[in-house]
């Protein structure tokens, strides 16, 4: 039974009992003779009985809607706080009507605690995988250039070879076509530029794994200035110096590599701005570029990349949203529980 059926059931239940209340007080007060002086008796031009039903009707009408106006706004609380809890927000402090609300409450706050302590657990563990990362640094190091060299010979050798055909091709063209050798050079001009693109963002991942002695902050700034000298692309970025764990610095980190990697090399953009900030107690990054776009469903069950950065926030205990609109651009925000400051709980 929902709230409406609740709300119909009471106002009926309220109706019936006030016009039996109302009869058996008129009966008490005044008897009638028979039954039908309720007919025939007025009050402000209507039958005595109509004006009974009238009352009854107008005062279950006005409980029904008081006690659901009521019952809703409980539901809601509940509904909101709920979606706080779930979004990885702080349950604020707030008054409860009912003692049967209380204990809801309470069992909110207790799941409140324990997902807290999960995020917190979650959280060191991935701290303690970032400093024995560091201490088989080299091992990590041999990884990520074999990686490399697959990356390079998958698409840069690729197309450097696609631009090295397409330059034998224009050597055999007649020289009096030139409109067609024009056509030819534009194609190897794009490709040498994309080849370019795909190499700076390949020497994204020649950076340290780990931060070494970095902030996070200070090594989001270092790497985007970096990018600004060497990448044909407006790059605007707000970031607030923090005071986090290794383990949540190094994987804010990769995400934030591996998303500029991809703008570098399937956008297509102009404009590229990043934001690294905490607000109630929250670290949000967030990247947005106005490239082409794409689709988020699709790219999720094919994109190693897309894949690898929600596991990399889900081990932090936080939730990745990407939204991307085709030729408008794509958005994507990071937001990372942080109840631990400067190593200690508050």
């Amino acid at each position: 039974m929902n709230v409406w059926h609740r709300q119909l059931l009471s106002g009926t239940l309220t109706f019936f009992g006030f016009t039996i209340l109302l009869l058996t007080i008129t009966f008490y007060a005044f008897p009638f003779g028979s039954w039908g002086e309720l007919w025939e008796r007025e009050v402000f031009d209507l039958p005595y009985i109509f004006f009974v039903l009238f009352i009854s009707l107008s005062f279950g009408f006005v409980v029904g809607v008081i006690q659901g106006w009521f019952w809703r706004r409980q539901l809601f609380t509940i509904e909101h706080r709920v979606s706080e809890l779930t979004k990885g927000n702080e349950l604020a402090e707030e008054e409860v009507a009912l003692k049967e609300m209380e204990q809801i409450d309470l069992a909110l706050k207790q799941l409140e605690e324990k997902m807290t302590k999960q995020t917190e657990l979650a959280q060191r563990m991935v701290t303690e995988r970032a400093e024995e990362r560091e201490k088989s640094l080299q091992e990590v190091v041999i990884q990520e250039r074999n990686r490399l060299a697959r990356e390079l010979h998958d698409s840069v050798s690729q197309q450097l070879f696609a631009a090295s055909m397409m330059m034998s091709a224009i050597n055999e063209t007649d020289p009096d076509d030139w409109q067609a050798t024009k056509k030819q050079m534009q194609m190897v001009e794009r490709m040498i530029h994309q080849s370019q693109l795909e190499m700076r963002a390949l020497l994204l991942h020649l950076r340290p794994v780990a931060l070494k002695d970095k902030s996070l902050s200070e090594g989001a700034e270092e790497l985007l200035y970096e990018l600004t000298q060497k990448v044909p692309m407006e790059i605007e970025w707000s970031v607030e110096p923090l005071t986090l764990e290794k383990g949540i610095e190094d994987q804010l980190f990769r995400i934030l590599q591996e998303s500029v990697s991809n703008t570098l090399r399937h956008a297509k953009a102009h404009l590229l701005n990043v934001m690294l900030i905490e607000r109630d107690q929250n670290v949000i990054l967030r990247i947005v570029d106005d490239g082409i776009g794409f689709d988020v469903d699709e790219a999720k069950t094919s994109s190693y990349g897309l894949q690898n950065m929600q596991e990399r926030a889900f081990e932090l205990g936080g939730t990745l949203k990407i939204v991307s609109v085709k030729e408008q651009g794509t958005r994507l925000e990071v937001k990372v529980p942080h109840r631990i400051k400067g190593g200690e709980e508050e």
